[in-house]
């Protein structure tokens, strides 16, 4: 049985190293950013190879010059149970390490897959004159008001569109916006509250998502409820909410569709359920060819 093709490079995840030990092997100028890294991030240096496997460690980093000597260290690392990260040699690589826009607690972490560390520098050097740095007080702010919010809705899901609401651009809270992070208090207590529900409708007759619109893929992104008509391909659909509804409105065919109403009276009888909601819905207008590329 072959294996699955991804759908993407890497597996993005946050690891939590404050107090754990972690092997940076190596010197200069490879090795010095990878123990600032870890330092950083609260975690403990160990600089020996057999000390690392006693004791237990699960993170290596190796940045020797000679290239075998790497090799040797990442296989046998490897073999010790470590996930090994080496530097410039993405083919020996578990892991790679991103380019940090550092907004604390609010990370933003731009990766390349060990492509192009220039790359993902350079974006995130445009990020970092985009994102305002008030954005850390937002977070930390919204994790304040977490349990009183909770108290207010109970409910999850009503609860998870409050917070979409607020936070969509030029909502109460929009991250972009400076003053955001000092109304929060305001918001979860219910002062800013405004019903909000919208449906927005576009017609994709292109599998590339590029041809998206930014008000296409921005609200795509958002969308609380996606509702297909037509084959729409897997590349559009990638770019919505992982946790959106996801609906094949094709009259008879969609379980939410009413016989004479098809997608659109499908998501408005959807909407009206639910305050502070937003459906999309998408028309495939192109070909099977185009969905091939």
């Amino acid at each position: 049985m072959s294996a699955p093709v991804p759908e993407i490079g890497s597996l993005p995840l946050f690891h939590q190293i404050a107090g754990q030990k972690v092997l940076v092997l190596g010197e200069g100028d490879a090795a010095e950013p990878k123990r600032r890294l870890v330092e950083r991030a609260g975690g403990v240096i160990v600089d020996d190879m057999q000390r690392a496997v006693d004791e237990g460690v699960r993170i290596a980093f190796i940045a020797y010059d000679d290239a075998k000597a790497c090799e040797a260290a990442a296989i046998n690392l490897r073999c010790a149970g470590m996930i090994v990260n080496v530097v410039d040699r993405p083919e020996l690589c578990d892991f790679t390490t991103p380019s940090i826009l550092d907004r604390d607690p609010l990370l933003i972490a731009v990766g390349t897959g060990g492509a192009s560390a220039g790359l993902a520098k350079h974006i995130r050097l445009r990020l970092e004159r985009l994102l305002p740095q008030s954005l850390g007080d937002l977070a930390g702010a919204l994790k304040r008001v977490r349990p009183s919010l909770r108290k207010r809705l109970p409910d999850g899901g009503e609860r998870r569109r409050a917070i979409d609401a607020a936070l969509r651009e030029g909502g109460a809270l929009d991250p972009l916006n400076p003053e955001s992070a000092g109304r929060v208090g305001d918001w979860a207590r219910g002062e800013l509250e405004s019903d909000h529900c919208e449906t927005a409708e576009f017609a994709i007759s292109s599998a590339d998502p590029e041809d998206l619109t930014i008000r296409q893929a921005r609200m795509l992104g958002e969308a609380d409820a996606v509702c297909c008509d037509g084959a729409i391909p897997a590349e559009i659909m990638a770019r919505a909410r992982a946790d959106a509804e996801r609906w094949t409105c094709e009259n008879a065919v969609c379980h939410k569709a009413r016989a004479d109403g098809g997608p659109a009276q499908c998501m408005r009888s959807a909407a009206s359920q639910n305050e502070k909601r937003l459906t999309v819905i998408l028309r495939w207008t192109g070909t099977e060819q185009d969905t091939k590329g």
